[in-house]
């Protein structure tokens, strides 16, 4: 017998443990290498655990919903067994062949295709006793995703395939009125964890501050097209606030800054934090050097970055770190918002709706496509002059991308 173990994968040093979610595999079953067995999530990212060897899963020792470190034993793997051959069944008589029933032939394989599922998808099913093969799925491929799942939980009884076990029925109150009680995920327990921290460690203030946008608009206008034919990737705005906030906190290094104990750190490198929405909430991979990127390399990376996200795919590394954030609620419909700073950086930029509206320019009303720009700051590293002036860089910036490519 050649006994070959499972370990949790390593972990970036931010993270210490971590979340079994659902095994693929049971004991006596027979797996491939590189065959994924189990998903694990951590307060960053969902990690997957494949085979390291071929053979037959003979024993799990950390269960579903079992919390663990990096490197404690999941599972073991006895390379030199073979998995007990099914008992076969009786085989059935041919159908006829008019028989409509049998037309149908290729609808298990479609199925299949469809039953792939997310990681947030695959646990909300899972809990409520609910096969992922029975939900179409609309991501990539087939896959369902975490939308998918919660239209399926919700589904009137009669439109939902019965489940091969009895879903948890949803408690009651007293009043009759329906609740729920579920466990936050690590994500989700995390964020809470660390916007209590910013709040109650950070001195944060916000200064606002309003952009016209009308020549960024006119400029995409104008290049989207052949921007889009030369790179592949379309010309979005969150480029533009990238590159205006890179240029803003070249002018005021301590806004790139982070504080150490009783110590300030002054970063030479800007790695800019952006954040997306995925099916665990919300994530802010990042830009590595965001001032050697072009607008078209930046573009293509949170483009990359948004899929990822949505398919559980972004790493722990592209996770940490982060010199300066940047968070865009006008996808949402924002009109105004105090972003709150992500420790240990010292300040975030917030990019709301943009909107046309009324604006006074050489003693004329005129319309405009206007955004407002909130800058939050930790003031005890960050004095309100240089918050202010380096959040009016930035509007300067955008109003004039041609500073941009001038580096004036």
């Amino acid at each position: 017998m050649a006994i070959k173990e499972v370990v949790v994968p390593q972990l970036s040093e931010s993270v210490s443990e971590a979340t079994l979610l659902n095994w693929k595999k049971q004991p006596g079953a027979a797996v491939e290498a590189d065959e994924i067995l189990i998903e694990v999530e951590t307060d960053k990212v969902v990690l997957e655990v494949p085979a390291p060897v071929s053979g037959v899963l003979t024993e799990i020792v950390k269960g579903d919903g079992s919390t663990v470190v990096a490197g404690e034993v999941l599972a073991r793997i006895d390379t030199s067994a073979k998995a007990a051959a099914p008992a076969e069944a009786p085989k059935a008589a041919p159908a006829p062949a008019a028989s409509p029933a049998a037309a149908p032939a290729e609808a298990p394989k479609a199925a299949a295709k469809s039953s792939v599922a997310s990681p947030a998808a695959g646990k909300i099913l899972s809990e409520k006793g609910i096969d992922s093969a029975t939900v179409q799925g609309s991501g990539r491929d087939g896959r369902v995703t975490k939308g998918d799942a919660l239209q399926a939980v919700s589904a009137p009884a009669a439109a939902a395939p019965a489940p091969s076990t009895p879903s948890a029925p949803v408690p009651v109150g007293l009043d009759g009125r329906p609740e729920q009680r579920v466990p936050m995920s690590r994500l989700r327990a995390r964020v809470a964890e660390r916007l209590i921290q910013s709040q109650t460690e950070n001195a944060i203030l916000t200064t606002f501050n309003e952009v016209n946008m009308q020549a960024i608009m006119d400029l995409r206008k104008k290049y989207k097209d052949a921007f889009q034919k030369e790179h592949g990737v379309k010309l979005g705005f969150t480029s533009f606030f990238v590159k205006a906030a890179v240029a803003a906190l070249k002018r005021y290094p301590i806004v790139n800054a982070s504080i150490d104990g009783k110590d300030i750190i002054y970063h030479g490198y800007f790695d800019i934090g952006v954040a997306v929405g995925s099916p665990r909430g919300l994530v802010v991979p990042i830009l590595r050097n965001a001032d050697q990127l072009t607008l078209a390399e930046i573009e293509k990376q949170i483009a990359d970055f948004g899929q990822r996200a949505q398919d559980g795919k972004l790493t722990l590394d592209e996770l940490t770190g982060g010199t300066f954030s940047i968070s865009n609620g006008g996808v949402f419909g924002s009109m105004l918002s105090t972003p709150i700073i992500n420790p240990p950086q010292a300040a975030i930029l917030g990019i709301h709706a943009t909107k046309d509206r009324p604006v006074v320019e050489d003693g004329q009303i005129v319309i405009r496509p206007m955004n407002y720009l909130a800058l939050s700051y930790d003031h005890r590293l960050i004095d309100g002059r240089e918050a202010v002036l380096a959040l009016v860089a930035m509007k300067e910036a955008l109003e004039d991308p041609q500073r941009l490519l001038l580096n004036v």
